[in-house]
């Protein structure tokens, strides 16, 4: 009996591995299966990010061409003022035409001027180009403007070119004590 005892273990490792081995072929297959979705499912996803890519390529480039488009028209438009204020035989008029044209387009656009003369030197909204010693004045107050600045609604667009005030020393006259 002992002989089938051992032909009976025998048989049931062999199942045993048998069973061991499909299941490992089972779970072999299975992901096998998932990774094969799974790397579908990235390429999907690449290709829908690449043709996001691209739609917002051609969108940017449109609303380029559509913001370069709107301000080509008002340079014409102005263009065409400034070439009749120079046929006018009196151009002062057609000047006038055309800056109030020019004002209304930077207003309509957000652009404000920052109004300086006479107030304190900030280094935010000022470049000082140059600085005047004065004895009877408030140290860093602008005294002239040299090129306007400008904002775009809150945001600088150029600072202004602006003189400063400088106070000058008190000169001592005690006579070399």
């Amino acid at each position: 009996m002992p002989a089938i005892k051992s032909t009976t273990t025998k048989k049931n490792t062999q199942e045993t591995a048998h069973h061991f081995i499909k299941k490992l072929e089972e779970e072999n297959t299975r992901l096998h299966q998932e990774l094969n979705d799974k790397n579908d499912k990235y390429l999907r996803i690449l290709a829908d990010f690449q043709n996001y890519q691209k739609r917002m390529e051609k969108e940017i480039q449109a609303q380029k061409e559509e913001t370069k488009k709107k301000y080509l028209l008002e340079i014409l438009d102005l263009t065409e003022l400034l070439k009749k204020a120079y046929e006018d035989p009196d151009p002062k008029s057609g000047l006038k035409l055309l800056l109030d044209n020019i004002d209304k387009f930077l207003q309509k656009e957000g652009i404000t001027y920052i109004d300086c003369k006479g107030k304190p030197f900030n280094y935010q909204f000022h470049n000082a180009v140059s600085t005047i010693e004065q004895s009877e004045c408030v140290d860093g107050t602008i005294l002239d403007e040299i090129k306007k600045g400008y904002l775009v609604g809150e945001k600088l667009l150029r600072p202004a070119h602006v003189i400063v005030a400088k106070k000058k020393p008190l000169e001592n006259h005690l006579g070399g004590v």
